[in-house]
């Protein structure tokens, strides 16, 4: 059954403009927003049940956005005016359908830890969003963000990385010093300036990758109990890479080195 809501004064509605509008909320309440039909086809491909479909009335009258609200596993489906619905549109121009999910918990820790990405203090949500969609193009599925990353499961992040969070496990708020410890093959911080070339390095073994601050970069303490630091080389004039670009190049490396090692 699809509820249709046409007053600012509901309170479920009142409820959802809250969540749209506060990332400190969407952490409190332990929920994200799904903006468009790609997201959600990503969450209904895992089998995932929205708390709610939201479409616009203009929206609905799109047929992928029609079958969504009629088809996508929800608890509840809201067909709102265009009004109402601008007022949780998380872009300029909306595609005129939304899902509310309850974030997913990542699996639990293991005692060792193989292949990951330690992420420390990334403050931008598009670069967290490409390193994400990244990680799960080269099947990297553990990632760890630090205190004061941003929000994994924020809608920035979330339109970045595609659909790749749900073929990851992620971890917030990690202390990522103390993680490090547990990571039983190469530690490797990256560094604009310092260490060897990245194609020098046998990434072959399990390797798990440290990328820190748009602008301070891997914190000493964090870097100390790496094992090894590396540089993507660049003989050209540019003096360092974007986070997500240089993380790209790294994964990618990994992924090149394992698949001409493998027999055949």
């Amino acid at each position: 059954m699809i509820k249709r809501i046409q007053s600012r004064e509901n309170a479920w509605f009142k409820s959802l403009v809250k969540l749209s509008a506060s990332a400190r909320e969407r952490r409190l309440r332990g929920r994200a927003i799904l903006d468009g039909p790609h997201l959600i086809e990503a969450w209904r491909a895992g089998g995932g049940v929205a708390e709610a479909i939201v479409a616009s009335e203009t929206g609905s009258s799109r047929p992928e956005v029609r079958a969504l609200l009629e088809s996508a596993a929800a608890e509840t489906r809201v067909l709102l005016p265009d009004r109402l619905f601008d007022a949780l549109a998380q872009v300029v121009t909306p595609v005129g359908i939304l899902a509310v999910i309850a974030t997913p918990a990542p699996a639990s820790v293991p005692e060792e830890i193989g292949d990951a990405i330690l992420l420390e203090g990334l403050q931008d949500a598009g670069n967290l969003g490409s390193i994400l969609r990244t990680a799960a193009a080269a099947a990297i599925a553990r990632i760890f963000l630090s205190p004061g990353s941003a929000f994994a499961w924020s809608p920035k992040v979330l339109r970045a990385g595609m659909g790749a969070h749900f073929a990851l496990s992620i971890h917030e708020n990690v202390p990522l010093e103390t993680l490090a410890r547990r990571c039983r093959g190469r530690l490797i911080a990256t560094d604009a300036h310092g260490g060897r070339p990245l194609d020098a390095v046998d990434l072959t073994g399990p390797v798990a990758w440290i990328f820190g601050n748009e602008g301070a970069g891997i914190s000493p303490g964090l870097a100390s109990v790496a094992t090894d630091r590396l540089h993507v080389p660049m003989p050209g004039m540019a003096e360092s890479l974007n986070v997500a670009a240089a993380a790209a190049i790294c994964l990618f490396e990994q992924v090149r080195q394992r698949r001409a090692r493998r027999p055949g």
